[in-house]
């Protein structure tokens, strides 16, 4: 459930808010960003929110190892390196054909800005060229 939504850019319409991620954390805490293309989006954000709270086994791990490759650690439990790469937003645009697509930023262990991208429900890219998915 999204809280505090509001409006956050008045002339462009952006909508923003914060929800609770049951996977990924933002620097020690489960509250992640979310930003809307405008409030009519609620519900749909609402739909990519639970997506992103309910992801497979298999599609976290493969973020955990998409990540890893721009790590200079190792970690033993691949799944570790969530506790030193935060998520901080969840974008969520205008839906196609009521598909669920976002994209999460977030940065890996040394900091760097990376973007995972979700497009029908599928994850298509975890790195940080991510522009080139939007």
């Amino acid at each position: 459930m999204i809280k505090d939504l509001r409006i956050i850019d008045s002339s462009m319409g952006i909508a923003g808010g914060s929800f609770k991620s049951r996977i990924f954390r933002n620097d020690g805490t489960d509250e992640i960003s979310v930003c809307l293309k405008n409030l009519s989006l609620a519900d749909y954000a609402e739909k990519c929110i639970e997506h992103f709270n309910s992801m497979p086994d298999d599609m976290i791990d493969k973020i955990c190892r998409s990540i890893a490759e721009y790590s200079t650690k190792e970690y033993e439990n691949i799944r570790d390196i969530l506790e030193y790469c935060p998520v901080f937003e969840l974008v969520v645009d205008t839906p196609e054909n009521d598909e669920i697509n976002y994209l999460a930023e977030g940065a890996d262990d040394r900091g760097e800005i990376i973007g995972i991208v979700v497009k029908n429900s599928r994850l298509v890219y975890v790195g940080v060229d991510y522009g080139d998915y939007l």
